[in-house]
């Protein structure tokens, strides 16, 4: 990406923003729910954790009129980063796309904070509880950038290109 295309990409995303239309977006999963333990299959493997190291089955519904691509993020703002830590970051899932089963990649994937492109499991510090906000973004655009930009990045460009999200709040301890 060239350094005008980038700016050129930042003042689209700065006026396409949109209001949330949350209440009709919707977030589900058959294998996370909101506020409930996750099961070892979306547990880490290494770090001094054991699981599947699987990413859930996600789907979502009522995408807002506009929608042209999804993204969909893993993070956990519990971390003892300073800056959180993110397990899976993937934008451009073609606006056709409605859900995401395990093992599924679809659109550009970033490298998580473990060092590895895709999905990276719970793993919380022993003794800790760490909360897992798995989100779908319903965005207007499709977003002009690569699997090379940061997630801090990517973050950027997806909050000012979102019409809506959704998102599950898992929680893992060990």
């Amino acid at each position: 990406m060239t350094r005008t295309s980038f700016f050129a990409s930042l003042m689209v995303a700065t006026t396409l923003a949109a209001p949330a239309l949350a209440d009709s977006f919707t977030l589900t999963s058959p294998d996370i729910a909101e506020g409930q333990q996750l099961s070892s299959d979306f547990v880490f493997q290494g770090f001094g954790c054991e699981g599947g190291n699987v990413a859930p089955t996600l789907a979502w519904s009522g995408a807002p009129e506009g929608t042209e691509s999804f993204a969909v993020t893993v993070y956990d703002p519990d971390a003892p980063t300073g800056s959180g830590w993110w397990h899976w970051f993937a934008f451009n899932i073609p606006a056709d796309v409605t859900e995401l089963t395990s093992g599924d990649v679809a659109g550009v994937q970033l490298t998580n904070d473990y060092g590895a492109q895709g999905f990276g499991g719970a793993c919380p510090p022993t003794g800790e509880v760490h909360r897992y906000e798995f989100t779908v973004h319903a965005l207007g655009t499709t977003l002009e950038i690569d699997n090379s930009v940061s997630n801090a990045l990517a973050g950027f460009m997806v909050n000012a290109n979102s019409l809506a999200s959704s998102t599950i709040t898992a929680v893992y301890n060990r």
